[in-house]
């Protein structure tokens, strides 16, 4: 179709409509729940996170009224741990992450051109299984069942099922269930921004948005996995007593604490630069200038990302860590301070030298530099090991998490709500009510917040749910419960904002006149996309690329029209953005909730447990997602290319590492290497803290041979795969094929041969940490063989069906992927359990 066929406007309203047809999403509610276009989930996203917020929201503000005055007993001290256990918990789990999230997957395919993510059912996905172990959580509060040891969980007391009850389990199956959403998502988001951005876009012209979520995405691949072992050994001890945080039984509770805070830590800046993401769009905005330092601001965001794995410890001042490691981790705790500081002053100077234009979204966003500022410098105090073992666990500490939590999270979340609602729903929120919101939370927060650094100064402890009138703290008490329920005033402002907007008037197209790609968006919220997929010179196109949008609007530039009535948008190649090929995206189905639905029953019936129905769903889970990828993954299209316009063809098929299925597997592999890396550092952990390990007069032991039988055994399925993805793309599709049948065999032995060892040896994992640790290597390595013969089947099943051939080989190269990672397990497992080290 040549661009003066385009103009004709008969046949560009046909072509919009045949788009409509294809993009509208499904009407009705019930209709609705199926579709898995990232618009519409990400709303349902964005709507769930916002009211679990309300409801951790509600559940402080009950804390802050029983602390308001000395001796109070509103409520009990059970009541009162489970409220600041569900508090914390929600507001960092089911709130700061998935909000994040939410925000991303709508926004992200509208500031890369794209017409969705290369996932949408995988998001749809993520959201449900957010959806149901959110709740699963937080309604456990209203049959007093919720957990009770703090948002940290912190062994032995919540290990031991005589000190705490059925809350541990269901806060730790419950959010495992929640990180499975996350590691999802973080997948979909990852491969969107290397491979859906549109022709032109470079890396170095990417906005800055993007380069953000890239950064905190790839953050939680490595933060994430550490908790997902640690929540495994955590399981393990409560239901079937294995001692991994059981002193007396060569366990250490320490272990929990620094699996747990490689996560923790981390995630403050996984919940921070997603926020500072919005600043740098509505900055340059309403300074109507370009983002000054845009390098400088994306290694400062890459420095912070990296410097965030080096701090854990700095929560750990307190248990006795030798010298050497306090001075390190106290170096990286104000190192942090640096990158930090360099994005915080780019927004400021791009303002400077900027011709400002004062609004809402920018009123929130300077207020929250200034409330972010000063939980930065308390940040900068409690890094040095001396103060923090005299601010250690009191409310100075509380006082910190919040100033930095409200200032660098929830304030830009507000200030991206103003900016963004436009965008989202097509009407304004309003600018009076934004600026009352505004000044009832900046003005609350600063009196709840502020006096904690004075009470946890005086030595008033966090986590005591009263305190006696003789501390004489009980006026500040009641200066932070006043501040609370201000800023509780402002929410309800917002909410109140919020629920009048659908009867406000539509803005207009770009109320703010930015100058990037998602406000290309039109009013009447077409959730099909943007009319064509545009040509990129600059970081801002819609300010310095002439007649752009009028251009995008005509369908002058790229993939114009879903001649085949399909879901449709452009590959590209990760450095330097050159179309690669077109991708057909799934459409809506109802997939993605019976699988994490299937998955839920596996973690909640696991909770109470019932384990042969936990069993049967596991099984409902994998046929599901084998169903999944059987119909959905990997099609073979009626032809080989497809125009995309101006002259140019692009296959409507691609495989290996240019295909976006390559890289979800090779990311996904990498969230599970680091899962696996946490429980190997548990054995080693083990290894340096014991001065034998194992210990002495442990005769049981698994030896070599059979971990040597496993390891040539994983490594003969490995080589088999490989090989049998090189001669099925040369044609020698027979020889493939039995190939994939011995390294199917191979991989089904390895899982005897891995148990053989710690089994005929009489390993007793609940004698001591050395047996427990070695069975729960070799049982994670058996897992995984399991899974590499269920994909090495799955890959024959496609060739004997014809839905693989040497040409439309996606298939068996994902696997390859996996089985390059089964292979670097089996060895790390197997040479550890079996020769680090031997029994005496």
């Amino acid at each position: 179709m040549s661009l003066h066929d385009q103009d004709d406007p008969a046949l560009r309203a046909a072509q919009e409509q045949r788009l409509r047809a294809v993009w509208e999403p499904p009407k009705g509610l019930f209709l609705r729940w199926s579709d898995t276009n990232n618009n519409q989930v990400g709303k349902w996203y964005v709507l769930t996170a916002f009211g679990f917020m309300l409801f951790a929201g509600v559940l402080a503000l009950i804390m802050r009224t029983q602390l308001a005055a000395p001796d109070n007993d509103l409520v009990g001290p059970g009541t009162f741990n489970q409220l600041f256990t569900l508090h914390g918990s929600v507001m960092m789990f089911l709130f700061a992450v998935p909000m994040f999230e939410a925000v991303s997957i709508i926004l992200l395919p509208q500031l890369l051109g794209a017409r969705d993510l290369p996932f949408p059912r995988l998001s749809a996905f993520g959201y449900w299984s957010f959806l149901l172990g959110g709740v699963f959580v937080s309604g456990s509060i209203f049959f007093d069942a919720a957990p009770d040891g703090g948002w940290f969980m912190y062994p032995p007391l919540t290990t031991r099922t005589d000190l705490s009850g059925l809350g541990a389990d269901i806060w730790m199956l419950g959010l495992s269930f929640i990180e499975v959403s996350s590691v999802a998502a973080a997948v979909e988001l990852i491969v969107g921004v290397l491979k859906c951005r549109p022709p032109g876009m470079r890396l170095n012209l990417m906005p800055l948005y993007a380069w953000y979520i890239l950064v905190v995405a790839v953050m939680i691949l490595f933060a994430f996995p550490p908790l997902i072992a640690g929540d495994v050994l955590f399981e393990m001890e409560r239901l079937l007593d294995w001692p991994f945080f059981d002193a007396a039984r060569g366990g250490d509770p320490l272990l929990w604490q620094h699996l747990f805070w490689i996560f923790g830590h981390p995630e403050v800046y996984i919940v921070f630069l997603p926020s500072i993401a919005l600043f740098a769009m509505l900055v340059p905005t309403f300074a109507r200038r370009h983002l000054l330092g845009y390098p400088w601001i994306v290694l400062a965001a890459v420095g912070t990302a990296f410097l965030s794995f080096g701090l854990w410890v700095h929560h750990m001042f307190a248990t006795g860590l030798p010298k050497i490691s306090l001075g390190f981790f106290s170096a990286a705790s104000e190192a942090v301070a640096i990158p930090t500081a360099v994005q915080i002053f780019v927004f400021i100077v791009t303002l400077w030298a900027g011709r400002v234009v004062w609004s809402t979204p920018l009123l929130y966003a300077t207020g929250s530099l200034a409330i972010f500022v000063i939980g930065g410098l308390t940040g900068v105090m409690v890094a040095l090991a001396p103060f923090d073992w005299q601010a250690h666990d009191t409310y100075f500490v509380v006082a910190h998490l919040h100033y930095v939590l409200i200032g660098g999270t929830l304030m830009p979340l507000f200030a991206g709500l103003y900016y963004y609602w436009p965008l989202v729903t097509g009407k304004k929120l309003s600018d009076r009510l934004g600026r009352i919101a505004f000044w009832l939370i900046f003005v609350g927060a600063n009196l709840c917040f502020f006096p904690m650094h004075l009470s946890g100064l005086e030595g008033m402890p966090r986590r005591v749910f009263t305190y006696p009138e003789e501390l004489g703290l009980g006026g500040l008490n009641l200066a932070s419960t006043i501040g609370s329920f201000i800023i509780a005033a402002g929410v309800a402002v917002i909410v109140f904002d919020l629920c009048r907007s659908p009867w406000r008037k539509r803005a207009p197209r770009n109320p703010w006149q930015a100058g990037t790609l998602e406000w290309l968006a039109l009013p009447e919220d077409e959730n099909w996309g943007i009319r064509s997929i545009p040509l990129i010179e600059s970081r801002y196109p819609i300010w310095d690329q002439q007649d752009f949008v009028r251009k995008v609007d005509e369908g002058r530039y790229f993939l114009p029209d879903a001649e085949e009535g399909r879901r449709e948008t452009i590959i590209t190649s990760v450095l330097d953005a050159r179309p690669v090929s077109v991708i057909r995206l799934g459409g809506p189905g109802w997939k993605p909730m019976l699988t994490a639905l299937a998955l839920g029953g596996v973690f909640i019936l696991t909770t109470y447990h019932l384990y042969w129905p936990a069993l049967v769903c596991g099984v409902v889970t994998l046929a599901m997602v084998l169903w999944w990828l059987w119909t959905g993954t990997a099609e073979i299209p009626e032809k080989p290319c497809k125009p995309i316009g101006h002259g140019m063809e692009l296959p409507l098929y691609i495989s290996g590492s240019a295909s976006p299925g390559w890289w979800a597997m090779f990311i996904t592999m990498m969230a599970d290497a680091t899962a696996f890396s946490g429980l190997v550092f548990g054995y080693y952990f083990f290894w340096t803290r014991h001065e034998a390990f194992p210990p002495a007069g442990m005769t049981a032991a698994p030896g070599m041979t059979w971990p040597m039988v496993a390891l040539a055994l994983g490594l003969a399925g490995w080589l088999m795969t490989v090989a049998a993805r090189e001669i099925h793309t040369r044609g020698g599709v027979g020889t493939a094929r039995l190939l994939l049948v011995g390294g199917l065999a191979t991989s089904i032995a390895g899982v005897p041969a891995g148990l053989a060892g710690p089994w005929l040896s009489g390993m007793d994992p609940t004698a001591h940490s050395y047996p427990a640790i070695v069975w729960t290597l070799a049982i994670w390595t058996c897992l995984h063989a399991a899974v590499a013969a269920i994909m090495q089947a799955y890959v024959l099943a496609r060739s004997l069906a014809g839905r693989m051939t040497p040409h439309h080989d996606a298939d068996i190269r994902n696997v390859t992927v996996y089985m390059h990672f089964f292979a670097l397990t089996v060895v790390a497992a197997y040479a550890t359990i079996g020769l680090f080290p031997e029994v005496a």
